[in-house]
């Protein structure tokens, strides 16, 4: 008993209380039905590439970031499963990995027009094109959360879309993902809506804080399309 109220009591302290309370739901629903149903909630955010590189700083670091390619070993490292990995090199992602002693430090990947996602049924389109990039998963092992990984990281990423004349990026953040949620306001993030989604087998319901506001679907192919567009911005679901 006691252990549980503490589980909510942390749950609550991290997330605010919906969210808290949502993610214990989650857990529940997941673990009673040994995977087979799952609830999960997102936060939609949009955030300004830098018009210029950070200040330069003391290159003390040992951490060395390139853009990687399907062929190299690294990508044998990372906790994905390798088949997640060859399709998005397919679907034309790209990768961005941070390496300290040849041991992987973190990664972060990005799509340029669009991006299927991959934990539910769900199509993210970005409008106008050219102008606004997709960035996901992004990774850094446990212990280096610690240093300038995350950073370093972001800012390989923004120099790749600076130079190709991108503005923006959009992603979706877990709303139980309090860390990750705060590393993206602290890069200037601004939250566009939300989405929840229940999923019991191959039914999946989606509620959306954007019209149509609940999307119902049983079939892979049948799944919300979301277009994401900068700030003054809008997500608008079909």
């Amino acid at each position: 008993m006691i252990r549980a109220v503490n589980t909510i009591r942390a749950s609550v302290q991290s997330l605010g209380w919906s969210n808290g309370l949502l993610y214990l739901l989650a857990r529940g629903l997941s673990a009673a039905t040994r995977g087979w149903a799952r609830l999960i909630k997102y936060h939609f955010v949009v955030q300004p590439v830098p018009e210029a590189p950070l200040p330069a700083r003391p290159k003390s670091s040992k951490t060395r970031v390139y853009q990687v390619s399907p062929v190299d070993d690294i990508i044998r490292t990372f906790p994905r499963p390798a088949s997640v990995i060859s399709r998005r090199f397919a679907d034309g992602a790209v990768c961005f990995v941070a390496v300290n002693a040849e041991n992987l430090v973190g990664f972060i990947w990005l799509r340029l027009d669009r991006y299927d996602e991959d934990e539910v049924r769900c199509l993210y389109l970005l409008d106008p094109a050219g102008t606004i990039a997709w960035d996901f998963d992004a990774y850094v092992a446990p212990e280096f959360r610690m240093s300038r990984a995350f950073v370093q990281l972001w800012e390989a990423a923004n120099e790749f879309l600076r130079g190709r004349g991108y503005s923006w990026t959009a992603s979706r953040i877990s709303a139980f993902n309090a860390m990750s949620l705060a590393a993206h306001k602290r890069f200037g993030a601004e939250r566009l809506h939300t989405a929840a989604f229940v999923v019991a087998g191959p039914v999946q319901v989606a509620l959306l804080s954007f019209r149509p506001y609940v999307h119902v679907s049983a079939r892979p192919g049948n799944r919300p399309t979301i277009t994401m567009r900068p700030v003054p911005a809008r997500a608008e679901a079909n």
